[in-house]
C-alpha cells in the first residue's frame, strides 16, 4: 500500500468516525473525541466551555462538541471580523464566533463529513443564525479565496490531518495580511516519537497524529506565520498535552516573502 493509500484510508477512517458521532447525537446522544462515539472524556467536549457559552447555544452543538480546548476564547474575536473553522463539527465554534463577529462579520465552517454538516446546519437554524456558512471541503484544500479570512480557529481537528504542511500553507493562503490563527490542538513533548504517540492512543482519538512542539512550530514557520505561541492547558495523556496555539500571517509590507515560502 502506497503513502497516499494510507492516507486516503485514515481520512476515511476519520469521516466515518465524526460521521457516527454525528448520527449519534441527530438521535440524542452525545458525541466526543475517543475511541466510541459516545464516550465522554473531560478532556474533550463541552465541558470545556464556560457555562455563560452553554447557555446560549442548542443542545444538540454542545453534545456534537469534540474538541480539546475552546478556540473562541484564544482567538479574541472582534466585531465585524471575518472567522473560519477547520473542521467544524457540529458548529459549537462557528456560532460562538458569530455571535462575537456581530451582524457586521462572518462565520464559516468548514467540514468533510456530509453528517456533521447537516447536523450544523440544523444547530444554525435552531440558534437563529443569519451570519454564518458553512461549506464542504478538506482543511488541506480550503475552498475559499485567498487573503479574505481575518481569523482562523480550530478545535482538535489539525492533528487528524496526515498532510499538515498543506494545512498551514492554505491556513496562510487564505488570511489576509496581519491575519491571526487561535486554534487549540493535541501537541506531543518533544521526546516522543511517533511511535510513543500512537502507542497513548489512535489517530480518531486525536492522539496518534498529534505533532511534537518543535514539529508544530517548524510548520508554521515554514508556512510563513510569525509570532507563534503554543502553549499547553491540560494532559490529554502521558507527553500529550492540549494546547493553544496563537501565530500571525505577517502585514502587507512583510508578507510576499512568506507568501511564497506557504506555495514552494
Amino acid at each position: 500500500m502506497t503513502e497516499t493509500d494510507q492516507s486516503d484510508d485514515l481520512r476515511e477512517t476519520v469521516r466515518r468516525r465524526y460521521a457516527e458521532a454525528a448520527i449519534q447525537v441527530a438521535e440524542g446522544g452525545t458525541g466526543c473525541c475517543g475511541p466510541a462515539a459516545v464516550e465522554i472524556d473531560d478532556n474533550f467536549g463541552s465541558a470545556l466551555y464556560a457555562g455563560g457559552e452553554h447557555e446560549v447555544l442548542p443542545a444538540e452543538a454542545l453534545a456534537a462538541s469534540l474538541g480539546c480546548g475552546n478556540p473562541t476564547a484564544v482567538a479574541d474575536l472582534h466585531e465585524g471580523e471575518r472567522v473560519l473553522d477547520l473542521g467544524s463539527g457540529g458548529g459549537i465554534d462557528v456560532l460562538l464566533s458569530a455571535r462575537r463577529v456581530g451582524a457586521t462579520g462572518r462565520a464559516y465552517g468548514l467540514d468533510m463529513t456530509e453528517e456533521m454538516l447537516a447536523l450544523a446546519l440544523a444547530n444554525q437554524r435552531r440558534a437563529g443564525a443569519t451570519n454564518v456558512e458553512f461549506l464542504k471541503g478538506t482543511i488541506e484544500a480550503i475552498p475559499l479565496p485567498a487573503a479574505t479570512i481575518d481569523v482562523v480557529i480550530s478545535n482538535c481537528v489539525i492533528n487528524l490531518s496526515t498532510d499538515k504542511r498543506s494545512v498551514f500553507a492554505e491556513t496562510f493562503r487564505v488570511l489576509r495580511p496581519g491575519g491571526r490563527i487561535g486554534v487549540s490542538d493535541v501537541v506531543a513533548d518533544d521526546t516522543l516519537t511517533p511511535g510513543q504517540r500512537a502507542e497513548r492512543g489512535d489517530h480518531v482519538g486525536c492522539i496518534a497524529g498529534a505533532l511534537s512542539f518543535a514539529e508544530y512550530r517548524e510548520g508554521l514557520a515554514a508556512a510563513g506565520f510569525t509570532d507563534i505561541e503554543i502553549t499547553p492547558t491540560h494532559s490529554v495523556a502521558d507527553g500529550m498535552h492540549s494546547a493553544t496555539v496563537r501565530a500571525a500571517k505577517p502585514r502587507a509590507t512583510e508578507a510576499g516573502a512568506g507568501a511564497a515560502v506557504a506555495g514552494s
